[in-house]
């Protein structure tokens, strides 16, 4: 029997909302989440809050009230919400709480993300020759997949097309209008092979969930969907990731932190990548959602050609990825992006996600997150 359920999801739509501050989408969402749980504020004995530009995410309390509640701030990059869910599922197993508040929310500016490079362990040297870009390090990592194992420009742009398709069918997300394949081929190129249509952007939103000891799950609800597994991993020397594109010549044969992540999820969840019937991926671009796709177990390098030309990876077919749209139609809040992923997971396993729904009643979902210098979190749910 699985310690943690998920007993409620909330959100609060992404996109772009000039004049309200984060912290009043993070209320709603977790309004929204308290009230799909049947429970109030003050019933939460702890909460975890993740975010990038907040600085004190439990300030939040002044909005949802001032109870005295436990609550922790974490930032962890994109995978901030992965550790967040961590920290309050081990809150629950150590039994020092039986129910609390998992919340996430971010207010990015228009534009991709800034940093100093000493700040991500790089020299100054690396972002005055042009290297400290993210999207270059994305278009440098899918053009070495692409040339090792096949993949095609027009299989990024069906995987592009796909999530904006199915971000069409979500009254949540940002990007709401279907592109077709060639309009996503021909936008504004950013860094080769990647297009405009192809990468997500930071904007702004929230979204929360109410987790409790599985024991006690179905005093608040018939359908709990239970946390199997979430498991953080950091890279590895030599890995090719984020900033650290060339540290090894011996790259090839050093596992990505979400290949980790992932081989420690299914374990502590007792699954292999076989029983996945629904993933939430980071696609950060689409070139991401096709390397996590083999990065996480669910086929071979080389095979998402294949896979994605038949429909595998569509609302109706076999194997379901990214259902809501994605971070490409949905948009990046850092923290609350992966609480996102396991809402619709979450959703989607209790039989909820209306249009979109998938068929057949999968029974475990996979949700993974992966950001900058080279930190991934996979989590494992289950009916």
């Amino acid at each position: 029997m699985p310690d943690v359920a998920i007993i409620g999801v909330g959100i609060h739509r992404f996109g772009r909302f000039p004049g309200k501050p984060a912290l009043a989408m993070g209320a709603e969402a977790a309004r929204d989440a308290l009230a799909d749980a049947g429970l109030s504020w003050a019933d939460m004995q702890f909460a975890v809050g993740g975010s990038y530009e907040v600085d004190q995410p439990d300030a939040v309390v002044a909005e949802l009230g001032l109870t005295g509640v436990q609550f922790t701030n974490v930032y962890n990059g994109c995978a901030t919400a992965g550790s967040a869910l961590a920290l309050a599922r081990q809150t629950i197993r150590l039994g020092e709480h039986e129910v609390g508040l998992v919340l996430g929310m971010d207010k990015h500016q228009p534009g991709a993300f800034t940093a100093e490079p000493e700040e991500y362990g790089c020299p100054p040297w690396y972002g005055e020759m042009g290297l400290f870009l993210t999207t270059k390090f994305f278009a440098m990592k899918i053009n070495r997949y692409m040339h090792d194992h096949g993949i095609t420009g027009e299989t990024l742009a069906a995987v592009a097309e796909k999530n904006y398709r199915n971000g069409g069918l979500n009254p949540n997300a940002h990007r709401r209008t279907p592109l077709t394949s060639e309009q996503i081929l021909g936008s504004r190129m950013v860094n080769h092979p990647l297009t405009q249509y192809m990468f997500c952007s930071p904007n702004e939103g929230a979204a929360a969930l109410v987790v409790c000891n599985a024991d006690v799950a179905r005093r608040y609800t018939d359908k709990p969907v239970y946390l199997r597994s979430v498991v953080t991993r950091t890279r590895r020397y030599g890995a090719f990731e984020v900033h650290t594109p060339s540290a090894s010549v011996a790259a090839d044969h050093v596992p990505a932190p979400t290949v980790e992540a992932a081989r420690a999820a299914y374990e502590a969840a007792g699954v292999d990548p076989g029983d996945v019937g629904i993933a939430q991926l980071q696609d950060t671009d689409a070139g991401a959602e096709v390397i996590h796709m083999a990065e996480v177990g669910l086929c071979e390098d080389g095979a998402q050609n294949k896979l994605i030309a038949s429909g595998a990876t569509d609302l109706g077919g076999s194997l379901p990825v990214n259902t809501d749209g994605g971070l490409i139609a949905n948009g990046e809040p850092v923290g609350a992006s992966g609480l996102r992923q396991v809402r619709e997971l979450v959703l989607q396993l209790r039989g909820e996600a209306g249009e979109r729904q998938v068929p057949n009643g999968p029974r475990v979902g996979l949700a993974q997150l992966y950001g900058a210098p080279g930190v991934a979190a996979v989590s494992v749910l289950s009916t």
